[in-house]
Formats: C-alpha cells, sequence, structure tokens
C-alpha cells in the first residue's frame, strides 16, 4: 500500500496494488478541552470534494459538517425506532414506597376478571 502524506492538513492519499483504488483517508486530529472524541472517517475523493463544498458553502469546518451530518441520522433513528416502551422506560422502577410484589399472581387475577366476565354473559 502507498501512502502520501500532508503531516500539517492531515491529508493521506492510500493506493491499495490489489484493486489499484485510490482512497483518501481524512484524520482530524482535535486537541480541545471541550471533552470531545477524535474519529478518523475515510471517504472517497468524491466524497470528500463534497463534504468540503459543503463546509465552504455554509462557512463552516468539515469537521462541523460531519457532526452535522452524524446527528441529523441520530435524530432519524431517534424518530423511526419509537416503541412504546421506549416512551416510558425512564418510569418504569421509578416508583417508590410501593409492595415489591404487586405483579404476583397478576395473570391469574386477570384470568379470574376474564372468566367473573365470561360467566355474567351466559
Amino acid at each position: 500500500m502507498t501512502q502520501i502524506g500532508a503531516d500539517r492538513r492531515h491529508f493521506f492519499v492510500n493506493a491499495s496494488p490489489v484493486d489499484g483504488r485510490i482512497v483518501l483517508y481524512y484524520i482530524s486530529v482535535m486537541r480541545d478541552t471541550q471533552n470531545k472524541t477524535t474519529i478518523s472517517v475515510r471517504l472517497s475523493a468524491d466524497e470528500e470534494r463534497t463534504v468540503r463544498r459543503l463546509a465552504k458553502r455554509k462557512r463552516r469546518t468539515v469537521s462541523d459538517v460531519i457532526r452535522d451530518a452524524v446527528a441529523g441520522i441520530v435524530e432519524e433513528d431517534r424518530k423511526t425506532i419509537s416503541r412504546p416502551y421506549d416512551d416510558i422506560s425512564d418510569l418504569i422502577g421509578s416508583v417508590t414506597g410501593l409492595p415489591p410484589n404487586l405483579s404476583e399472581g397478576s395473570g391469574d387475577q386477570f384470568a379470574a376478571i376474564l372468566r367473573e366476565k365470561a360467566g355474567r354473559r351466559k
């Protein structure tokens, strides 16, 4: 694998000897006190060009554009995976002061209620 680097800009181009493809690695090295983590992302030349154009058009950094894209994907994912359980999961187990055995025998109690209702219908 051939690697051509540019240390100041953090760009690396790798050419694979197997298929001859050229892959651009954009590595953002952040030294920040705002508790952020560095992630390396492999982009094709077209993807890199698209991200740079978008960053330039929005007058933002490449990292900001990628962070916004990730935030959008996460928000979209939250909207599509909502289950009733997810909506109330923070409430489960949050009530204190009640007997710990409230759910014991609840199936039997429910069956008894159904038998009673069925007996009234006859």
